[in-house]
This record gives structure tokens, sequence and C-alpha cells, in this order.
């Protein structure tokens, strides 16, 4: 049986333009009766769903995080299940659903039609899938440019990264989690969905997207340097058993701070504090392999 999917590929993706003719070969080779539609800017992405909502079974995106986390409300809105090609810089939504980087395999995950109903972030009633922070990785997000990105790939967030550490100030917060009120100096605070995050580092190394949960942690380091030698943890997720690093989860977490920070959801800047974070399980049909695979 042919399915009809919206096809939206970001051309300013690190690999959209050059394997957007690859990923139409090989879905309509799998069968699939492809609607394509231009997505030059993230906004044009809602707008494709929203319009043709009643046209197609589902909905491919072809694209890194951000352009995914362009589509999150409007999926969550429409309930179209999504299938995910892998042609951002860092992935880290198919890293955490197992989904493979090859731009063939990626689309035969669809063409099985396996599903998974996964958990969604929500903050400020903005939906995200891997992670929403502030502090440092809003540094990096303001910092990052797409021709780094397409230039240096991963490496890009390793030297962004480095930059904005260099740069970071600490600054004072309140994290309401589990009846608790905690009050901290941090130079961040991550609340993860999923696992993985800025180009694969992990939130928490058992952090799963559907464990109706969020996990936090707060960096709390007075010294830029003194992050170094946490980043081998921080790459594993094991960066929470720190005495630099304070750590929680829970499904409903607030954040104050004395006057308002941006937030990054998915590596996009979207919101600010003072914040509100929950899990919203089960949010969205996403087509991945099952979780003992992953």
């Amino acid at each position: 049986m042919s399915h009809r999917a919206l096809l939206l590929v970001n051309h300013h993706s690190r690999q959209g333009q050059r394997r957007l003719g690859e990923a139409i070969s090989c879905l309509e080779k799998l069968g699939f009766d492809l609607l394509e539609e231009s997505t030059e800017h993230p906004h044009h992405i809602g707008e494709a769903i929203q319009k043709y909502k009643h046209q197609v079974d589902m909905v491919i995106i072809g694209g890194g995080d951000g352009t995914l986390n362009a589509a999150v409300d409007v999926l969550v809105n429409t309930q179209l299940p999504l299938g995910i090609l892998p042609l951002g810089t860092a992935n880290d939504l198919a890293r955490t659903l197992g989904i493979p980087q090859s731009i063939p395999e990626a689309c035969k995950i669809i063409a099985v039609g396996q599903v998974r109903h996964i958990d969604l972030g929500l903050v400020n009633e903005k939906y995200f899938f891997n992670v929403a922070s502030l502090g440092i990785s809003v540094k990096i997000t303001q910092h990052l440019t797409k021709q780094a990105k397409r230039r240096w790939g991963i490496f890009a967030y390793l030297l962004t990264a480095l930059q904005a550490m260099w740069q970071a100030r600490p600054l004072s917060a309140e994290i309401r989690v589990q009846d608790k009120s905690i009050r901290t100096k941090t130079v961040q605070i991550t609340v993860g969905n999923g696992r993985y995050y800025g180009g694969g580092m992990a939130v928490v190394h058992d952090a799963k997207i559907d464990d109706q949960r969020l996990d936090i942690y707060s960096l709390e380091i007075e010294h830029w340097w003194q992050i170094i030698p946490l980043l081998p943890a921080i790459r594993q997720g094991r960066h929470i058993n720190s005495p630099s690093v304070r750590a929680f989860h829970g499904q409903d977490i607030e954040v104050y701070t004395r006057k308002p920070y941006p937030i990054s959801t998915d590596g996009e800047i979207t919101t600010y504090t003072p914040a509100r974070f929950r899990v919203i399980p089960k949010a969205l049909a996403v087509f991945a392999p099952l979780p003992e695979n992953v």
C-alpha cells in the first residue's frame, strides 16, 4: 500500500541540498507517494504541515534538530506521525532514537512503519524534543553559525563551546522541583527530555525519550577552566556525579532568575525565564526502531 507523505527538507541544513535527490529516490523506491514542499525558512515548515495535514498520512522531515524543533508544535496539533532523515550537523534526536545516519537506512526505518510514541518537553508553551537550557548553551547557540556547521560539522560545536565557556559568567537562579526550592549560582541549567544534545553529549547516561520524566542538571563552577576535567564525563552523561554538578529529575520544574535569560530549545532560542518545564508523555508518534534495539 502506498503511503502519501509530506516531505520537508531544510535546504540550508548541512546535508539537505546535497542529499535531497538521494532521499527522494530512496523513498519513492520504497513505495512512498511524496508531496514535496520547499522549506527555505523555519516558519515555512509549520505552515506546510498545516496546509497539507488532511492530504497526507505522515510528515517526513530532513534536517537537523533545529529543523525538527520548528515543526514540533504543529506536529503535536495535527498528530501526524513523524519520519526523520538526519541531514543536520548534530542529529541528536536521531541518535537518541537509534535512527541510522545513512539516508537509505533511515528511509527503510520509515517504510517498516514501526511507531514509537515519545515524550516531549514543554517550556513556557514551547515543545522540545531533546533539551531546553540556559547559560553556556545559549552562548553556543548565539555564536554557532550555519557557515561554521557546514564547514566544520560536529567540530563546530566544540570550537564554539570553548569560546562560550571562556566568556561564561555565573547567573543566580532558583530551581523548584518536587516541592523543593534550590537557590544557586550556575553557568548552565539543562533540562533534558531525550538523552543526547549538543552534538552527542548525554544529559544523563540512562535518560530515555519515553521515560516520562525530565532530567535536569545545574553546572556550578566559578571559573571556565573548571569545566575542562568534566568534559569526558559530560560526553557520557556521568557528570551528574561531580561535586560541581547538581542533578535531579521530575515531571514539573520551574526556574526563576533575577532578570529574564534566554532559553534555547533543541538549539534554537525560543523563550525566556521565568520558565516552567513539563514532560508531556507519549505526545508524538515517530517512526523509529523498538527501544530494545536502540
